[in-house]
């Protein structure tokens, strides 16, 4: 084994291999200009996990982000994350924070959203609940009628990929319960 390989384990190749190899998706590489991808089918959408960047000046923060387009009939949106520091402070100035009415997910997460009732309905969920929960960091949104999560950093676990995975499959099938979403793949190539 590698020195390498000893101090900071598998490399996000090998690990998103791994992962395509589990969840039966396709390994993409990006070669030269882009970076590498895995594109996983859940019903008729496409979802994709990637890598970009951001530089901020002096240092560049790499962020894995996973995606997936779809049809969104009534323009539902949401965005959920872990509960920081501020947001007690943020909530006293008026920011939004919807409450499911599920302890203790309504006190670690805050929801934010176009419509209160369909946010309850969409986190009702047992299953979506226990997956955002099992994420140490999230911030999973409806962006531009795509589904969206990212976070700073490369994740190199098999494990809470697979679960990213589950929770955009999950999402997606409850969004077309609710209305919010069709079964039919957008005509968006990623």
């Amino acid at each position: 084994m590698g020195t390498w390989r000893k101090l900071f384990g598998p490399s996000k190749q090998e690990i998103w291999r791994q992962l395509s190899t589990e969840i039966e998706a396709r390994y993409v590489e990006g070669g030269l200009w882009k970076g590498d991808k895995v594109q996983a089918i859940h019903g008729e959408w496409t979802v994709t996990l990637d890598t970009y960047a951001v530089s901020t000046g002096k240092t560049v923060i790499v962020f894995t982000r996973m995606r997936a387009p779809y049809v969104n009939p009534d323009g539902f949106r949401f965005t959920i994350y872990r509960k920081g520091v501020f947001s007690d402070l943020a909530k006293r100035f008026g920011m939004q924070d919807v409450e499911v009415g599920v302890e203790p997910f309504d006190r670690d997460f805050i929801i934010k959203g176009t419509d209160e009732t369909k946010l309850r309905e969409l986190f009702s969920s047992p299953t979506i609940r226990d997956l955002i929960a099992k994420q140490p960091e999230i911030h999973f949104e409806v962006k531009d009628d795509e589904l969206y999560f990212a976070v700073p950093g490369v994740i190199k676990d098999v494990e809470r990929l697979k679960l990213l995975y589950e929770l955009f499959g999950e999402t997606l099938d409850q969004l077309c319960r609710m209305g919010s979403a069709q079964r039919e793949g957008p005509d968006v190539t990623m």
